[in-house]
């Protein structure tokens, strides 16, 4: 029995320490992993991931470093770093490797995306994706054709989003941006998250579906309070991400109560 209480004991710590750096608690030895390059260093896992997909995925991180920020000359000095990145998570064990941080994989347009993940695909020797591709994926659940989008960017950076998008056949009906280069905590508030959203959508014109662009900013709670209030779906970087990254490794995306798009995933 004084085994057995130490046995539970152990994983009973072991889960809270997972639960502490976002990793899924109820992760067991079998379950396929999701590796997740992030654009800053350290960088720990979402919380998104434990609470949409609590268990059934491993998630594996690994960062880049962005010391010019979300500029673009600061995605042209971190971009060289991602293919070491993505080999480090497959020798770790990672089935599929997505490159988190959305605008460093937009911001030069789409057939740059279309490289960067036939290149990480081909140096990791397991299926590749991105941010960006959760984005396009998440609009295409909800069937959306006109968007308007909101970001934590530089009206330049948001400009790229722009192009993106509608190099992937979508029409760009509004978009409002933050203005950063890095995103401070106090910008993080579900208040300002919220607003944000509201007064993009309220630009646009006959927007069917609103787009959420920054991995840094934390907008899981933010979907179904905007949702409720623009009546349209609303699409996310790092939860969608992360959808986009389950659905390539094999495993059911949809999960309720986190919006209309995860709803029919």
């Amino acid at each position: 029995m004084a085994a057995t209480r130490r046995g539970f004991l152990k994983l009973g710590s072991a889960a809270a320490a997972c639960a502490a750096f976002g990793t899924p608690a109820f992760a067991l030895p079998g379950d396929p992993a999701l590796g997740l390059i992030f654009p800053p260093l350290n960088y720990p896992i979402p919380p998104d991931a434990n609470r949409l997909y609590p268990k059934g995925v491993e998630f594996l991180g690994n960062g880049v470093g962005l010391p010019g920020g979300m500029t673009l000359e600061g995605y042209d000095e971190a971009i060289p770093r991602v293919l070491p990145a993505a080999q480090e998570l497959a020798k770790r064990g990672a089935k599929v490797v997505s490159v988190f941080g959305s605008s460093i994989t937009f911001y030069k347009g789409a057939k740059f995306h279309a490289d960067l993940i036939a290149q990480v695909a081909k140096a990791t020797g397991v299926p590749a994706t991105t941010q960006s591709a959760g984005l396009l994926d998440g609009l295409r659940v909800a069937n959306a054709k006109r968007v308007a989008i909101a970001t934590a960017y530089t009206d330049v950076v948001t400009g790229r989003l722009k192009v993106f998008l509608e190099e992937h056949g979508f029409v760009v009906t509004a978009a409002k941006g933050l203005g950063y280069t890095s995103v401070p905590d106090n910008a993080n508030t579900n208040e300002i998250l919220q607003q944000l959203g509201r007064d993009a959508y309220a630009q646009s014109s006959r927007a069917d579906a609103l787009v959420m662009s920054c991995g840094a900013l934390r907008t899981l709670d933010v979907i179904i309070p905007l949702e409720g209030h623009i009546k349209v779906p609303v699409v996310s970087s790092t939860p969608h991400g992360l959808m986009n990254g389950v659905r390539l490794l094999g495993v059911a995306p949809r999960v309720q109560g986190f919006g209309m798009v995860f709803a029919k995933a």
